[in-house]
């Protein structure tokens, strides 16, 4: 019986930890690999910064299209209580986002029997990048 409790309390405790810690891992992301050169580095303050208070799915997956939107979105971020977003922080992860809003933008299109913009870059691969979900990365 005393067994059964303490193996109840030990998963108890893990589920409680693993719970309050899921939305602020950097274990996640999009494969950088078919980002051009420039925007990696953007990527990575921002998969840094914005993975501290949640997921980095909560603003990938917003459908925030427009730029001016997501200049409001990082400022009310970088105003939070230790969100760590400093002011030279922003216009790297604006940066990021606006290329990724262009890809959304452009991907719509194209869905939409567009050809989308001319000149855009490559589109990023929308899909997690395995060795961050694997608990690779820092």
């Amino acid at each position: 019986m005393q067994r059964s409790i303490a193996t109840l309390a030990a998963a108890a405790l893990f589920a409680s930890l693993s719970l309050s810690t899921a939305g602020c891992t950097f274990g996640e992301g999009l494969d950088t690999t078919k980002m051009p050169d420039d925007i990696r580095a953007d990527y990575d303050v921002f998969a840094r910064k914005c993975s501290k208070c949640h997921s980095l799915a909560r603003p990938l997956s917003s459908n925030i299209t427009d730029d001016e939107q997501w200049v409001l979105y990082v400022n009310r971020m970088r105003r939070q209580p230790a969100s760590g977003i400093s002011p030279d922080d922003q216009p790297h992860i604006l940066k990021f986002l606006r290329y990724y809003a262009a890809e959304l933008r452009r991907k719509q299109a194209e869905k939409n029997g567009g050809a989308g913009p001319s000149g855009s870059q490559s589109a990023p691969v929308l899909t997690p990048d395995p060795a961050r979900v694997d608990g690779g990365g820092t």
